[in-house]
């Protein structure tokens, strides 16, 4: 039943996105880096691409993305949610963001114990003047009590995130 509750809440958020016109160029792609299961012993290098589109679903500044997250142990992560990305203060950005995708443990020795994982983020950024941004964040990986157990796993790491317009 969980499953299915879930299921329908994504639908429900992509489905009823805003009708708000945008520009495909002012979507970020986003590449990162950092320490995957940061907060215990088994740390691998955690990498990420992620595109991050302008459109906006509901709210000013609530945008969905898509992602794929791969660690130097060939653990693996593909999905999307919503973040939201607030301005601050001049060029600083505060993006929490939430996810839910599919996981595969590779030759890691941390089992996180399900195929679906959801992914909480919060990420603070700076924003040049070519509106490229560097971009520091903390997540967590969790199966929500899916599985027979909930490990979950921290990964910190960094960001570039350059304009989708940049991109040639």
């Amino acid at each position: 039943m969980k499953k299915i509750l879930i299921s329908c809440a994504v639908l429900a958020l992509f489905s009823g996105a805003s009708s708000k016109a945008y520009a495909l160029e002012d979507s970020l792609i986003s590449i990162g880096a950092g320490a995957y299961d940061v907060f215990d012993d088994g740390t691998a290098i955690d990498f990420r691409l992620e595109y991050r589109s302008a459109y906006t679903l509901f709210v000013e500044d609530l945008h969905p993305y898509i992602g794929v997250e791969v660690t130097s142990d060939a653990s693996g992560w593909l999905g999307g949610g919503v973040l939201y990305d607030w301005n601050f203060n001049d060029n600083f950005y505060f993006t929490p963001s939430l996810g839910v995708g599919l996981y595969g443990q590779g030759s890691s020795d941390h089992d996180l114990d399900y195929p679906l994982e959801f992914r909480s983020q919060l990420e603070i950024s700076y924003e040049f003047n070519n509106n490229n941004r560097i971009a520091a964040q903390l997540s967590h990986l969790s199966n929500a009590s899916l599985g027979d157990s909930n490990p979950g796993t921290e990964v910190f790491g960094v960001y570039w995130q350059i304009p989708l317009a940049d991109i040639h």
